[in-house]
C-alpha cells in the first residue's frame, strides 16, 4: 500500500469515526484523500464541499498526502459553532499524525476534535 492510502479496514474504521462525530454534533462530515484538481487546493476543497448534499451543515476534510496539504471547509451553520482557531488546532493535530505516517489516526483525531468543538453547548434556562 502506498503512503497516503487507506486500506479497506482503515476505511471502515474511518466510517465509524465519522458516524460518531455526526451523532455527537449533528453536522455531516466528509473526507477526501487524494490529489487536488489543479494547484489551488483550497479552491478544490471548496468545490468539493459545495457538491455535498447539505453544504451549510457539512464539514469537508481534504488531504493531499503527496503535497502534504490539509484543508478543512465548513458550511455556514457549522461556522456558528466552530471557530477558525478550533479548525486550526484540529489541522495541527492531524498534520502531526500525518508527519509520523499515521494517516488514519490523523483523520480520526482531527474529526473527533472538530466534532467535539462543533457540538452545541448545553444551556440552562430558568
Amino acid at each position: 500500500m502506498a503512503a497516503g492510502e487507506l486500506s479497506e479496514a482503515d476505511r471502515l474504521s474511518l466510517d465509524r469515526t465519522i458516524r460518531l462525530a455526526e451523532q455527537s454534533c449533528r453536522f455531516e462530515f466528509s473526507v477526501y484523500v487524494g490529489p487536488a484538481d489543479g494547484d489551488d487546493t483550497r479552491a478544490w476543497a471548496t468545490r468539493l464541499h459545495k457538491r455535498l448534499v447539505v453544504p451549510s451543515r457539512s464539514v469537508l476534510v481534504f488531504v493531499d498526502p503527496a503535497r502534504r496539504v490539509t484543508e478543512v471547509v465548513t458550511g455556514g451553520d457549522v461556522r456558528r459553532h466552530l471557530t477558525d482557531a478550533e479548525v486550526e488546532l484540529a489541522v495541527l493535530a492531524m498534520s502531526s499524525e500525518f508527519g509520523a505516517g499515521n494517516l488514519l489516526a490523523g483523520l480520526q483525531r482531527g474529526i473527533a476534535m472538530l466534532a467535539d468543538h462543533a457540538r452545541p453547548q448545553n444551556t440552562l434556562h430558568a
